[in-house]
Order: structure tokens, then sequence, then C-alpha cells
């Protein structure tokens, strides 16, 4: 029998909502069970892939191609499972299928409603996950606030799963903040009380409270938030402000949240298995050393636009033994000034869309060859190191892609003959895992230790088969083909240290207690080259 954790936020968004339901299932697969993770979104998007990073920051795919919250990136990288298309929910998708199925005729001429129809679509996002998964526990988090009017749909629906299951198969999580008011630096804890009334008012009594604070949240406070909360003082959980956001499941386990998790749940009270963890965390503090990685783009202002990225790099450093210090810089600034790539011991230019700094991202790939500097390019990363070795190895001053500049001479980037007359944009990309086969005689097969691997895709655009040829007397080796479209999936340079680049995501894959061959490989090469 499948158990339920359904995680709320009141009073503010933006205090960690998504870290503490990915803490809370760290702990619970530390405690020997099966965890399923969702997040359900009120926006009215079906999905967040047609919406801009400088909106929701970056998106997120699964392994079986569905464009969504960067949280369901938190949920993998904490209980290292690769979650599906029902892990992720939002109000766009809930609607469309129900005014679908209403076009079917599906609801005999009933008239349709929010209850039942809406709530019912996602309860049955809910069971169908626990179905599928067949996991112990399916943690689902709400997005947004208590109080948001979109959000009352998924309220009510989990307030009817709560009705429809004994009361030890479901448990509700609220996460609170309590401010300290400027000047006093007094902690406040009614904004929490009004938001326990706010959930009241839903239907929804919560089991656990996770708070919030600048400050340390004193037991007279857990005792006050308990009074006026209705809930045992062992469950008012402190969320402490951390160095690592791998330490969240570590100070919540101190606070016995697990303990009291399982007690609720009617769970058998297993051992903690702490080890992996800790160790992964003792092994961040106790860094020996530096490196400084610029990372180029056009959404460098909002950094969880590459917050999987940034993550990857930052696990990678650690599992190396040295702190990544991250360089962000504007593509654009790069057009301007090329010396703000100077003292940098690597350089990554990531996934993108759109022509806006590409100029620059081309300067950087040539700066880094001509300065023998490690390159990981990702996605458009790969895209751009190949115009840049066309246009300043082989003298295809006008190489691009037309994506970027449709007349090109020398469409070295295009779309496939299956892409060019699609119109929608939204999930119409190359998305979730595809496979490809490493050439054994490369760099990157040292890194993977295999010949074929699987990674997750997004996007459109693909190297021109028609300049195989002519890229590869430039030094470059094909090192991953996609066999099944012939497609290239990975290149290097044969006469750089570390110049890789790849068409599919590695950081969607990337777990800090198992960090992805390419992001490992190109940190351990950043050191290597720093320390020469």
């Amino acid at each position: 029998m499948t158990k339920f954790i359904f995680v709320t936020g009141g009073v503010v968004s933006g205090i960690g909502k998504g870290i503490s339901a990915a803490s809370i299932g760290r702990l619970l697969k530390d405690r020997g069970l099966s965890v399923f993770m969702q997040k359900f979104d009120p926006y009215l998007n079906v999905d967040p892939g047609t919406m801009s990073p400088y909106q929701h920051g970056e998106v997120f795919v699964t392994k079986d191609g569905a464009e969504t919250d960067l949280d369901l990136g938190h949920y993998e990288r904490f209980i290292d499972e690769e979650l599906t298309k029902g892990a992720s929910i939002t109000t766009g998708k809930v609607y469309s299928t129900v005014i679908a199925k209403e076009r079917r005729g599906d609801y005999d001429g009933a008239t349709v409603q929010v209850i039942p129809h809406i709530t019912n679509e996602i309860k049955n996002a809910v069971y169908k996950a626990a179905k599928e998964s067949k996991a112990d526990v399916v943690i689902t988090e709400i997005g947004g606030t208590v109080g948001d009017i979109e959000s009352l749909p998924f309220l009510e629906a989990i307030r009817q799963i709560h009705s429809e299951n004994k009361k030890s198969d479901v448990l509700f999580v609220h996460t609170v903040l309590v401010p300290n008011i400027p000047g006093s630096d007094e902690l406040k804890t009614k904004p929490t009380q009004h938001s326990f009334k706010e959930l009241m008012s839903n239907g929804i009594k919560t089991d656990v409270i996770i708070v919030r604070s600048n400050g340390l949240v004193t037991d007279d406070l857990r005792e006050k938030i308990s009074l006026f909360c209705d809930v045992p003082v062992e469950a008012v959980i402190q969320s402490t402000n951390v160095e690592l956001i791998y330490e969240v499941p570590l100070v919540f386990h101190e606070q016995h949240l697990d303990d009291y998790i399982l007690k609720e749940l009617d769970l058998e009270d297993r051992p903690a298995s702490k080890g992996k963890w800790r160790d992964m965390v003792k092994r961040f503090k106790d860094v020996k050393g530096d490196v400084t990685i610029g990372l180029v783009g056009k959404y460098v202002s909002l950094h969880d636009a590459y917050l999987s990225v940034t993550q990857a790099l930052t696990d990678a450093g650690c599992e190396n033994g040295y702190k990544v210090n991250i360089k962000w810089i504007d593509a654009e600034d790069i057009e301007k000034d090329a010396s703000i790539l100077d003292g940098l011991d690597g350089i990554i230019v990531p996934g993108g869309f759109g022509s806006r700094g590409t100029e620059g991202m081309i300067m950087a790939s040539k700066y880094a060859r001509d300065n023998h500097i490690p390159y990981f390019g990702i996605c458009y990363g790969m895209q751009i190191a190949l115009i840049d070795i066309a246009r300043n190895k082989l003298g295809f001053k006008d190489a691009n892609s037309t994506e970027i500049n449709p007349d090109t001479n020398y469409p070295i980037i295009d779309l496939l003959e299956n892409q060019k007359d699609i119109k929608n944009v939204g999930g119409t990309l190359r998305l979730g895992n595809y496979d490809c086969t490493i050439e054994k005689d490369s760099l990157v097969y040292s890194l993977y230790g295999q010949e074929k691997i699987k990674e997750r895709h997004r996007h459109r655009y693909e190297f021109n088969n028609d300049f195989r040829g002519k890229i590869r007397s430039a030094g470059v080796v094909f090192s991953g083909i996609n066999e099944d479209k012939d497609l290239v999936e990975i290149i290097e340079l044969k006469d750089e240290d570390f110049f890789v680049a790849c068409q599919f995501h590695p950081e969607f894959k990337s777990r800090p207690t198992k960090v992805h061959p390419l992001f490992n490989g190109f940190v351990k090469a950043v050191i290597e080259k720093k320390n020469k």
C-alpha cells in the first residue's frame, strides 16, 4: 500500500519547499523505502518548455521527454531516481486533458466542473504515479502558496485523497517563513499562524510544519507554533541556512523528522543509512583548493537558468576535492571585450536558444582553443564549437546555424527534414533519452568506460552531416553517434587536453553521489591544467 506525503507552502514562495520535499525523499530512501516524487504547478502553461528562463529558471527534462519544473532536478539529485512524465502536472495539462475528454463526450453529457472533474484528474495523477512507480511513498509538492487562487483545485484534490484513505496513509507537510523584524531582529510566528489557518479553511490539517528562518527557532518559538497550529512540538522542524543544500536532509535527520514520519505513516522503523550522503557532504567541507570556471551564456543574470549545470560542476569539484568558483559571463559582454575571459581555468557553454549572444559564445570557444583551456560545450555549446571550428580553422567565414542565419552559405547546424514543417513550439523538440555509441579510441570512451550510453536531449537543430568530412579534417573526432538516425552526439578535438562538446544535457543525469562522467572529466582536466 503506497503512502502519500503532500508538501505545501505558506506565507511566501522561494523558501525551499522543493528542497524540503527532496530532503524528505532522501530521508525515506535512507530508511530503505522506495520513493517517487511529483510537482504540481498551478500555472496554465501545459509545461514550462515554452517559458523564458527569466520566468521560470531552467527546464528540467525527464528520461521519457517531459519538460518540467527545475524542482524535479532537485528531486532526482536527492533521491537518485529517474522520474517520468507522471512527476510533473500543471493546471494547463489538467485542463487540456479534461477539455479533450469533454470534446470526445467522455462525460456523458454532464456539466463539466472544477469539482469533481478537475479534482478527479488531479487525484488520478497521484494514484497513477503510485500504481506505475510501485513506490512505498509518493511525495507530491504543491507549487505556489496557500491562498493562491490557482492552487485551490490542487488543495481540494489532496483533501479528498486524505478523505479516501486511512489516516496513517496520508501526511501533510507545510513549509512556512518565520520572518525577523528589522531593527529588533525579533522572530514572528504570526504569519505561520495565519498560513495554518488558511490551510485549515481548505479542509487540510497539517501534520508537520517546516520553518524557514534566518534566526534560531528556539524551543519557546517551537512550543508557540505547536500551540497555535495544533501540531506536536517534535513536528515543528527548522530548515536552517546551510552552506550546501545537501546538508538539509542531515539537518532534518538530527531533528528526527524521519522518525516522526515513519511513526505517523505507520511504517516499519528501519535503521537510517547515512554514510554515503554524509561522506559526500564531508568531501565538500574538506576541499583542498579551488578553480574558476567561466560559464558563458545569455541568461546569466538569473542563475536558476543553469541550475543543473552549476550543481553538476559543484558536485564534480567536490568529487575531486576542489571548490568550483563559477564566473558568470554574459556572452554579449565578450563581444565588447574578450579580455573578460582572461584568468579562467576552464570554460563551459551550456544550452540555449536564439541568436542573442552567439558571437560571444563563438569567441569563447575560439579563446579556449587558442589558449588551450579546457572547454565543455553542452547542446548549444556543441553547435557553437562546431561553428567556431568551421569559421576559424576551415575558413568558412559565414558558417552558422540556420536558426541564427537561414541564408548562411555554410549551414553547419540545420533542422532535420522532419522538423522543418513543425508549427507548434511546445513539446516538439528532440526530448528525453536517446542512444549513443561511443568511439572506443576516444577521450570520451575513457571517461564513460562503456560503448553504449543513453542521454537526455532538449534541442531542435542538429549538426549537418554534409560537413562531417570537412569538420573531421580540422581535427575533430566524432566520438559519439546516434546510430539509429546517424546524428552526431559528441565531438572532441584531437590536439587539446580537453575540448569536448555534446548535443545532449549530461547535467540532467549527474548526481552528488554519482557525478556524470563528462562533468567529472571536465573538472578533473581543469584541476590538472591549473596545477601544471
